[in-house]
């Protein structure tokens, strides 16, 4: 996963692939089919760390709007800290491999599940009277995930520090 993370599909040989995991081609062969299945099972593990990632941190007990808050803030700190400027593997993967049936699903399953999880944290924020009955948790479960991504793909840039500060900030303001 660590390796398709870093240099995307396309760039990541098998003998990269042989290399980085010490095993041979046909033991990679035989374990996966081949690369692109290897692929799609790394960005499904990269889905089930990412999920439970989000469900840590949106389920703590306690006010889940500041759950909500301190998940955006946590994005754009850890995309500044990224020194490889990786990004999002999920991201990554829309934009290197957007005609993969496989790929697309993943992403697209990967998206719904954030965007799930964010609902679930604006319902208890709504239910907790911290978020105002007009709001549509729904939609701003979807801004924010949109919001998510474009932070990683921003943290990528030379300008990234610039525009994440900003970017945060004005965010924060439309959740109230």
């Amino acid at each position: 996963m660590e390796l398709f993370w870093r240099q995307g599909y396309e760039a990541t040989s098998m003998q990269d692939l042989v290399d980085h995991l010490q095993l041979g081609r046909g033991s990679i062969y035989g374990a996966f089919g081949g690369k692109r299945e290897l692929y799609l099972k790394a960005l499904e593990r990269y889905a089930e760390d990412t999920r439970a990632g989000l469900l840590d941190q949106l389920s703590v007990p306690g006010s889940a709007l500041a759950a909500v808050r301190a998940l955006v803030r946590w994005y754009a700190e850890t995309s500044l800290a990224d020194e490889s400027r990786k990004g999002c593997l999920m991201t990554n993967t829309a934009v290197e491999l957007p005609s993969d049936e496989g790929a697309r699903r993943l992403v697209a399953s990967g998206l719904e599940t954030m965007e799930t999880v964010l609902t679930s944290a604006l319902l208890r924020a709504r239910a907790q009277g911290e978020l105002s009955a007009d709001r549509d948790p729904v939609a701003l479960a979807r801004f924010i995930v949109t919001l998510l991504q474009g932070i990683r793909v921003v943290g990528k840039t030379p300008v990234r520090r610039r525009f994440l500060d900003d970017t945060v900030e004005q965010a924060l303001t439309l959740l109230g």
